[in-house]
């Protein structure tokens, strides 16, 4: 090369100075554009692509923004920045200034989730533990305060770094959102879409404050301990059935097994009831208008038998409402199947008031120990 070629690319170097950012990852935020020095030359070009906005900084003070678009740059279009540097009349030298390109696209599909589980007090069930995970997006809405709140003197600022950050305000701000919406622990895996938008609305302040956009926030999903999700779903089948309904189902439920257990005396028991509904309907086909002889008066008065004794019924309460009214046996078998236990308020005709299982004579029995002791010389 020639000296004359030497000093003509010298001078193209003097004049001509082209600041851009070509931008080859999908995780980079902010990348501040190097110089030698820093010196950027009078009428340079400056050209932002979509999706990139440009600070310029001067002594680490926040001075003119450009959006996209190709500039040349002189006092005209660095207004800030020429009130920064005193110029009056404008300047032909070569100037310092730190120059960042922001990247304002959609960042898309973030992570997030809570590390710990949040516990809740519940009416019904008390404190319960959950977790949460899902998505979000952002992007740079307000480059210069992200440049002055968040990347400092970061020459190269990726979506990780700043992650991290956001994670933790998302975590902390679905605990209180969460906590403050008091509803039924059933209700939040049930109510994904309504919920997230709360959070949406509660977390979008403190992304503002540093310069971003929450622009999507979602809860994929909210999940619980195996054993309560059981209770759950066991509870919701009893909301949603009539109680006493289903209070008579699981009695005949229990019958029907001890029936089944106890072979031999049961058996027994449902043939002799058997037996005499046999022999009723016997003594009606003996009827004299069927041929049959006729008893004397006195033999049919004694042949009809006295009415049988009302059995005794009882109320119970079973999660705190009344039901029944119901027979021994039924509230014996609501007893085994543990609809009620032994402190539980049962209630009959006679009573001055309602009163636990365990101090009613008859009912005692439920509670075991009816074995008696051994005859006197064994």
């Amino acid at each position: 090369m020639g000296l004359f070629d030497k000093i003509k690319e010298k001078l193209s170097h003097e004049f001509i100075d082209i600041i851009e950012w070509l931008d080859y990852t999908d995780d980079t935020i902010c990348h501040r554009f190097e110089r030698y020095q820093n010196e950027i030359k009078n009428d340079a070009k400056l050209i932002v692509r979509e999706g990139q906005t440009a600070v310029f900084i001067n002594e680490g003070q926040l001075a003119d923004v450009f959006t996209p678009g190709t500039y040349t740059l002189n006092t005209q279009n660095l207004p800030i920045l020429t009130t920064l540097k005193g110029w009056k009349y404008g300047f032909n030298s070569p100037f310092k200034a730190e120059v960042y390109f922001v990247n304002t696209h959609l960042f898309t599909d973030e992570k997030w989730g809570t590390k710990n589980p949040i516990t809740l007090n519940d009416d019904r069930f008390g404190l319960v533990e959950i977790r949460a995970f899902g998505t979000y997006a952002f992007k740079i809405e307000d480059a210069g305060k992200f440049i002055v709140d968040i990347v400092g003197t970061d020459n190269n600022f990726t979506n990780f770094e700043i992650n991290e950050h956001l994670k933790s305000l998302i975590a902390t701000r679905f605990t209180d959102t969460v906590g403050e919406a008091n509803l039924p622990i059933e209700l939040y895996a049930a109510n994904t879409t309504e919920l997230s938008e709360t959070c949406k609305e509660v977390m979008q302040p403190e992304f503002g404050s540093v310069g971003i956009s929450l622009e999507k926030f979602y809860i994929e999903n909210v999940s619980m301990p195996e054993d309560l999700k059981k209770e759950i779903f066991e509870y919701s089948r009893i909301d949603k059935l009539d109680l006493d309904k289903l209070t008579k189902f699981k009695t005949a439920k229990a019958i029907e097994a001890a029936a089944a257990n106890e072979g031999g005396t049961a058996g027994a028991g449902m043939g002799m009831g058997m037996g005499f509904v046999l022999a009723q309907q016997m003594g009606g086909l003996m009827s004299p208008q069927m041929g049959g002889a006729q008893m004397p008066p006195q033999q049919q008065a004694a042949a009809v038998p006295p009415p049988m004794p009302q059995a005794v019924q009882y109320f119970y309460a079973a999660n705190e409402q009344q039901a029944g009214p119901v027979g021994f046996e039924q509230l014996r078998a609501l007893f085994a199947n543990r609809t009620i236990n032994k402190d539980s308020l049962v209630w009959k005709q006679g009573m001055t008031g309602w009163t636990a299982v365990k101090d009613v004579e008859e009912l005692k029995s439920f509670l075991g120990g009816n074995t008696p002791p051994p005859l006197p010389g064994n």
